[in-house]
């Protein structure tokens, strides 16, 4: 395509307009209508655009249209389930979130806090600790109780009177209800109290501590 010395300035202009109201010089589908319409409108008549460029170029056009109207189509989706997902969490609220551990990370001549749950009232019980190989180090009271979360302070003693050494222990629970049944619970399982939204992320109060929903492994 030949374009004269008007032509030419007058392209580079509406190019340079652009670019002043783009700041960004981020090309739309528009912009590119522009300048198809500046090549039509300074076009050497006695040697005019290939049609079937023009053909090409419009093709272009609608394609990348197409694009953007997909792509805005899609954040407007994506933004909708997000919403829903967060939303629905609140249906487990009253539900059991597992974490899936029932470990606690234990330091020598400290001290260990966790809470444990327990479904049902207790007529009797005991919290026992034990470590990786299954050996039970310490065994805790748990009393007469109603159902509930509670809190347990191991004072990192060992049955023994010992005190037990730094690493991972286990926390599980046996218990009578007050028909008793002999029941069974462990650190890990706890009752979905509240949902809570925090830019953009969601959380589930387990205990007493809010958790990312993602760290809860199975919910029944």
């Amino acid at each position: 395509m030949a374009i004269d010395a008007t032509g030419n300035n007058s392209a580079l202009s509406a190019a340079t307009a652009q670019g002043t109201n783009n700041p960004k010089s981020i090309l739309g589908k528009d912009d590119f209508m522009k300048l198809l319409l500046v090549q039509l409108q300074y076009q050497d008549p006695t040697e005019p655009m290939d049609s079937e460029k023009i053909l090409t170029q419009t093709s272009q056009l609608a394609s990348l249209e197409s694009a953007e109207n997909t792509k805005k189509a899609l954040e407007k989706l994506s933004a909708s389930l997000g919403s829903a997902q967060q939303f629905s969490t609140i249906a487990a609220i009253g539900k059991t979130a597992d974490l899936g551990s029932d470990a606690i990370a234990h330091d020598k001549g400290s001290s260990s806090t966790f809470e444990v749950y327990f479904p049902n009232d207790v007529e009797q019980g005991s919290v026992v600790i034990t470590d990786a190989d299954g050996k039970t180090i310490k065994t805790l009271d748990v009393g007469t109780n109603k159902a509930g979360v509670y809190k347990f302070d191991w004072d990192g003693s060992d049955n023994n009177g010992g005190a037990a050494d730094s690493g991972i222990y286990h926390v599980n629970a046996v218990y009578n209800d007050p028909n008793g049944n002999k029941l069974q619970t462990r650190l890990g399982a706890y009752p979905i109290e509240s949902v809570r939204f925090d830019n953009g992320n969601t959380l589930v109060k387990v205990g007493s501590n809010y958790v990312p929903l993602s760290s809860v492994k199975e919910v029944y």
